[in-house]
This record gives structure tokens, C-alpha cells and sequence, in this order.
């Protein structure tokens, strides 16, 4: 990848030289409806059932939050829909996709992997440490892939929210099939029960090795996973939070003995964990007053597993175990940050129906996604895009293709992708630790950490490069923006304003106010006044869609138009 990335850098320095806009700061880009910075807001709107209108800018609304980017496809889908009926569409579970394979072998300076063809699997294979960082790279880039190519559901997004929330470092691991046994536990689990998925984390493979658990025993006691177990992913570090040291070392000594099965890495094989008693410490364990002074009695031989089920139990039991997930939920869906309101008439009710509904998490997002307080006006388009939202939104409302072939090409098509978002701050798979990526949990930056300087021209970039010459894939290949026909799939393309409208909607956190409209304006209609121009011009193009003129027409005012708009501060946002 490192010949990759040197060209794409000089590519990006080609992309200055067309730069006309500089990039906007979206310190003060916020709803157009209250026009203030980012801050903790105060809505006392809660939980109930919203009865509100749900035209297309709620709907693009759900839409944004729930999937990567608003199709025209998408918005259309729901037309004509109640709110329960676009929830009952939106959260369905989707169907296993086939597995990654190796399409790697020639791209760039991978080489040639000598134990997997092209296009077979890898995800069995034995390791083979020369090897693993191309698979590292497939099992990325298949990952992206699945986020290009998603269905109108929510299942993909919330695979992305596990994974900011229970994360590994895929670099970390560096063994490409543990890692993708991690990613098909967070799918597999991704509208299931919160409970299931900690305990196959907690026995997952690619865990137990970034963690330290396979090496956590009683000769050599390991805390790393029995803290962030409390930590990070099931009491958090709220308020109400109270655990203790001695809630630590205590749950660290029930983790003993659970252990890889070396062998399955090694060989050709799944990767596996397992029990090994004469590992595990088999003292009682005993617990603060935080977890109402619980002794956890120690077991042995193969009894002694059974302690983990009691210790998870245990956990869940802890009303602070709901509040948090809740809370985890909130920032990655709603807003980045919560108010004393927020906590009181959101939190602490959402918490509650997890709670009643024994963790499984598909009553509780139905809930939350439906609630009066997720179409407050001062919700809508008030979350910074995260580097994903950003790039693979833009990429897909605009329509832009994919080869569908296991080729190299198309191997470096996604990986390509997958630089493109770490230089704007997000490596899927490789979060920055394992509390995952700072905007979801970091005060008091939360979301406003993904705008950097570096970042925000870096986004710039992206997207004035995608406008006037397209994606770079290889030294003789492009893939390019087809604005013609992205326009072609809109409602009314030949009426201006019309059409400014159903784009801002589309690709903006909000509606355009009538000075941004009026800018737009006068780059498509090179400053004449009738609105009528357009109208022609596209008629023309609609009736000859072959005849270069009437594209070169359209292209030559669409393109700086569509620069100028993808560098609005409400571009950033959702």
C-alpha cells in the first residue's frame, strides 16, 4: 500500500491546483433554525411516540443517522410511509454476505499469497505472518464494501456502532482471521442481546489475544480485559458509576483459564477459545458494595467456567449497565453530548426499556429513533459526519460505481476508500484504543474532534477531486462522478430550484437558507436572472443526452456549483 499512498499524495497535491473555495470552518455551521455553536443542548422533548410531520427532511433525517449517506433511492422507498412503517423497513436484519477472499494477489506490492488462490477465501487459512497485512487490507476493504453496498437498514451502521463501542485493533491482532471472526460476532449480534454479544466477546479470539486474556491466568494474573469489561463496555465511567479496584482484580481472577487454541491460528482452521482449568484461579472472588458486596465462589476443574456466566450476571444486574449502553446509543445516534434534561426525560427511560426488555437492544433503538426528541429541530443536522459518514455518504447518494469483480483493481478501488477516511480520521478496524474513537465518549470535543486543519481540507479535497476528475484507483484508471445522471435520478432536475432543494436534502445536515440558495444559483445560471435557462438547458441535454455541447453546458455550471455546495459548513453535518 505504500506505492498507493505516495501516488494518491501526489495526486492530492493535483487537486490543489484546482481548488477555487477555500474550506469552511464549521465551528459556527449548525441548524439554520437556532443558528447557534455546538453545545449541550437542553431539550425537554423526550421519549414518546413522535406525531410530528414526517416529510423528506425527517425522513433524510432517519435516513442519515441509520444508514451511510440519503440515496434519492432510499427517500423514494419510504415515500408514502408512516413512521412505524419506515422503522418496521429500516430495522430488519440483513443476510450474511459471502466471506472476504483474496483479491489482493497483484495488487501493488502485496505479492502473491502461496496458500490462498485468487478469489477463495482466506478466512480458514493457516497464519502466515509475510501474508497477514494483505489479508488485514481484504478484510478491510470487504468490510467497506459491505457499508457501500448496504440495504436500506439500519444493520450495517450498527455494526460501526459496535465497533466504536467494543473494539479491537485489527493491526494489533495482526492474525486477518481472528479479526474477521470479530467482525462476523459484532454482525452476527447486531440487533441481538447485548448480554450474547459481551460474553462471545469476552471469549472471542482476536480479544482475547488484543486484550491479554489468553494470557491472563493464575500464576500470572492480567487486569486489562476484566477493567475495560467495567470500564468501557458495561458499567462506563458515569456518574453512577462506583466500581472498585478490588471489582477489578476480582473479575480479572474469574477470567483465568479462558485461553486461544493456538493450533486453529496456526493451522488451517477457525480460530478458537477455550476453557483450560488447571489455569484458572479458583479462590472466591468477592465484590464491593457497588455490586452489593457479591462473592463470587470459586469453582474447579471444568466448573470454574461457569464462574464467567455468574460474573456477567452480576454486571448486567447493576442498574448502571443499562445507563450506560443507553448513553452509548445516544451519543452515536442522536448528539454527541447530554444535558441534565437529556439524562433525566432520554437516558434514564431508554435504560429503563433496556432493562425490560433483557438487553436485547431492537426494542430499545425502535424506541429512540421513533421518539419526539430524535426529530427535535435542533437534532436534525447537528452531528458532525464522522470520516464514514462523510466520504461513503457522499459516495453513495452521488451514485458512484463499484466493480463488483474479485480483482485487484477493485481491491484497490476499496482500499483506496480505506485511506481516504484514515486521512480524515477514521481506519475502520483499527479504532484509536480500545475506549474506540474519541468523538463518541471525549468531552468536551465529542463529534467536533473530527475537524481538524488537516481534516477539513482534507475533506475538501476529497470532494473537489471527486467533482472534476473522480476517485483514484490506479495510474491509468479513475472512477468517475457522473453528476448527468445523478441528477437524472432526482424528482425534478429541470427546475432549479426544485432541484437545489431535493440536493441540499440529500446531501447537507440541512436545508439550504436563501443566500446560500441564491449562491448556488448564480453559478447554474452564470448570473442571468430567469430561471428559465436552466429549464432549457436541461431539456436540451434530456432530448440529446449523446450531444457533447449540451453536456458540456450542464457540466461546466453543475461542477463548480456542486464544489461550492459540498463546501457549505452544513456539508459536515447530519
Amino acid at each position: 500500500m505504500g506505492d498507493f499512498k505516495i501516488r494518491s499524495g501526489q495526486y492530492r497535491e493535483k487537486a490543489r491546483e484546482y481548488r477555487k473555495v477555500e474550506p469552511l470552518d464549521t465551528t459556527n455551521a449548525r441548524s439554520s433554525v437556532s443558528g447557534t455553536n455546538y453545545r449541550t443542548l437542553d431539550i425537554t422533548a423526550g421519549i414518546s411516540p413522535y406525531v410530528g410531520e414526517f416529510g423528506k427532511r425527517q425522513q433524510a433525517h432517519l435516513i442519515k443517522r441509520t444508514q451511510f449517506g440519503c440515496t434519492p433511492e432510499a427517500l423514494n422507498s419510504i415515500a408514502g410511509l408512516t413512521l412505524s412503517q419506515t422503522l418496521a423497513s429500516i430495522l430488519q436484519a440483513d443476510s450474511a454476505p459471502s466471506p472476504p477472499v483474496n483479491d489482493y494477489n497483484g495488487a501493488d506490492e502485496l505479492g502473491i499469497d502461496p496458500d490462498i488462490p485468487f478469489g477463495e477465501t482466506w478466512i480458514s487459512a493457516a497464519f502466515n505472518e509475510e501474508f497477514e497485512g494483505a489479508r488485514n487490507i481484504s478484510l478491510k476493504s470487504w468490510w467497506i464494501r459491505q457499508m457501500l453496498d448496504q440495504p436500506n437498514t439500519i444493520h450495517e451502521k450498527m455494526i460501526l456502532f459496535w465497533h466504536s463501542f467494543l473494539p479491537i485493533q485489527v493491526w494489533d491482532v495482526f492474525i486477518s482471521k481472528a479479526s474477521y471472526q470479530y467482525a462476523e460476532m459484532l454482525r452476527r449480534n447486531a440487533l441481538g442481546n447485548f448480554k450474547t454479544m459481551i460474553r462471545e466477546l469476552t471469549l472471542d479470539p482476536a480479544m482475547l489475544i488484543y486484550l491479554n486474556g489468553a494470557f491472563n491466568n493464575r500464576e500470572a494474573p492480567d487486569e486489562n480485559y476484566g477493567r475495560e469489561l467495567q470500564e468501557l463496555f458495561c458499567i462506563g465511567k458515569g456518574p453512577g458509576s462506583a466500581y472498585t479496584e478490588q471489582d477489578v482484580q476480582s473479575a480479572s481472577k474469574i477470567l483465568t483459564g479462558w485461553t486461544l487454541n493456538w493450533e486453529t491460528l496456526e493451522n488451517e482452521a477457525i480460530p478458537t477459545s477455550y476453557f483450560e482449568p488447571w489455569l484458572h484461579e479458583t479462590s472466591d472472588k468477592q465484590f464491593s458494595s457497588f455490586y452489593g458486596n457479591r462473592i463470587i465462589s470459586g469453582r474447579e476443574g471444568e466448573a470454574g467456567a461457569e464462574e464467567l456466566d455468574e460474573l456477567l450476571e452480576m454486571l448486567f444486574a447493576n442498574d448502571e449497565s443499562a445507563v450506560h449502553l443507553a448513553r452509548r446509543l445516544y451519543t452515536f445516534f442522536v448528539y454527541n453530548s447530554i444535558s441534565e434534561t437529556t439524562e433525566q426525560n432520554v437516558i434514564i427511560p431508554l435504560a429503563q426499556i433496556i432493562r425490560e426488555n433483557d438487553f436485547n437492544i431492537l426494542p430499545a433503538i425502535e424506541v429512540l429513533l421513533g421518539s419526539e426528541h430524535f426529530y427535535h429541530e435542533e437534532i436534525i443536522g447537528a452531528q458532525i459526519k464522522n470520516p464514514t459518514d462523510f466520504t461513503f455518504g457522499y459516495w453513495r447518494t452521488l451514485g458512484l460505481p463499484l466493480d463488483t469483480r474479485n480483482s485487484s483493481e477493485a481491491f484497490l478501488s476499496q482500499a483506496g476508500l480505506l485511506w481516504q477516511i484514515s486521512q480524515i480520521g477514521m481506519e475502520i478496524g483499527d479504532p484509536p484504543s480500545v475506549a474506540g474513537w474519541p468523538a463518541y465518549y471525549q468531552a468536551p470535543q465529542f463529534d467536533k474532534s473530527w475537524i481538524t486543519t488537516d481534516s477539513i481540507t482534507n475533506r475538501a479535497l476529497q470532494t473537489d477531486s471527486m467533482v472534476f476528475w473522480g476517485f483514484y484507483v490506479s495510474e491509468d484508471r479513475q472512477i468517475q462522478l457522473d453528476i448527468l445522471s445523478f441528477l437524472e435520478r432526482l424528482d425534478r432536475p429541470d427546475d432549479i430550484n426544485l432541484m437545489i432543494e431535493e440536493v441540499s436534502v440529500l446531501l447537507l445536515g440541512i436545508t439550504l437558507d436563501q443566500s446560500q440558495v441564491d449562491l448556488i444559483k448564480n453559478i447554474l445560471l452564470t448570473g442571468q436572472q430567469n430561471d428559465n435557462y436552466w429549464n432549457t438547458a436541461w431539456n436540451l441535454y434530456m432530448q440529446d443526452k449523446s450531444n457533447i455541447e449540451y453536456q458540456n453546458v450542464l457540466l461546466n455550471r453543475l461542477r463548480p456549483a456542486f464544489q461550492q455546495l459540498l463546501q457549505q459548513g452544513e456539508s459536515q453535518l447530519m
